[in-house]
């Protein structure tokens, strides 16, 4: 099947190359977002995927319509950058990636919270200039800490082991709440409660209407003063502009995100060489407290094979006109 490939970058194209082996789909791959100007390159594709960053919107999918395009894959497990109503009106199936290596984004949120705790990154640069002071490099003990689960489904469920692991104490807050969190000796709470004992507080939920700025000022000023708060789910979960004023007062003692509200116009490319208009990402990487990294998470070797054999399978069982088991779900009318 014709296949449109938007944001594709080269471990994109090699590693759908290799599952699609078998496959033996025409893959057309597409450095450029998809956007309104650049849908018309998927003319003649029935299926197009896409990447967290494109922009699938009503307007997007009518030209992919009108275009002949009966599915949208996205390479992710979250899809709330495509319009699933608009889609559903146009006939349009969307596919999502449900299942890959939950370890790879759990794993990763735990090393941004050491590496923001602990000072790493700048004591990494430091050495690299003949610095060896080890001024400014205090952190805590993450032993005996309470860290803060907001979102135990996968992912979240494997942070809160790795980090009683650690001999944390962990607490949870979700609204859908999953008996093999505390089968692990933790405990669920109410947001408050969680906010108010947390030493740490990591974002594992999807960014939905309920979820949008789920962490915003008045959050914030709940929170345990000097806290770290760690995300790796979607941007908007977190109120930015909020976020820098309490770093600027204390009251939020670290930030580790690897997500960011507006980072559709900055991640997955190289700007070294540009100047960046985005002034609160810029002030965001001032702060020695900040660790900001460019959405690589799901970024391990198992998780982008199995993202790729996922997306591939969705595209053929359209092809074969059978059932496709992870299409998103239906919108509520």
């Amino acid at each position: 099947m014709k296949t449109a490939v938007f944001s594709a970058r080269r471990y994109d194209k090699t590693m759908l190359a290799r599952a699609n082996t078998h496959a033996g789909h025409e893959l057309r791959f597409i450095e450029d977002r998809l956007t309104p100007a650049t849908a018309v390159l998927a003319t003649g594709c029935e299926a197009v995927c896409v990447f967290v960053n494109d922009n699938v919107d009503a307007e997007v999918l009518n030209l992919l319509a009108r275009q002949g395009t009966r599915l949208v894959a996205t390479r992710s497990t979250g899809y709330n950058h495509i319009d699933a109503a608009a889609a559903a009106r146009l006939g349009i199936d969307v596919v999502r990636v449900t299942d890959y290596s939950p370890h790879s984004v759990a794993e990763f949120a735990v090393g941004l919270l050491l590496a923001v705790n602990r000072k790493i990154a700048r004591a990494s640069v430091r050495t690299r200039d003949g610095n060896f002071d080890l001024d400014g490099l205090m952190g805590f003990d993450l032993h005996g800490k309470t860290v803060g689960v907001i979102g135990t489904g996968k992912i979240g469920m494997i942070f809160a082991r790795i980090m009683l692991g650690f001999g944390c104490t962990v607490v949870g807050h979700d609204v859908y709440p999953n008996p093999g969190f505390e089968a692990l000796g933790a405990r669920y709470v109410d947001s408050d409660a969680l906010l108010d004992c947390s030493d740490v507080v990591s974002l594992h939920c999807p960014l939905n209407e309920d979820t949008h700025h789920i962490v915003d000022a008045a959050s914030l000023a709940r929170a345990k003063r000097g806290s770290i708060l760690v995300n790796t789910s979607r941007g908007g979960l977190i109120d930015t502009e909020a976020a820098i004023a309490a770093l600027k007062t204390g009251q939020l003692g670290g930030l580790a995100i690897d997500v960011y509200e507006q980072e559709a116009s900055l991640f997955f490319q190289d700007l070294s060489s540009t100047i960046i208009t985005d002034d609160v990402i810029q002030r965001l990487v001032s702060f020695p407290n900040v660790i900001v990294t460019g959405h690589q998470a799901f970024f391990t070797v198992e998780a982008v094979g199995q993202i790729m054999q996922t997306t591939l399978e969705s595209i053929s069982a359209l092809e074969r006109g059978e059932a496709l088991t992870n299409r998103i779900p239906a919108p509520e009318t």
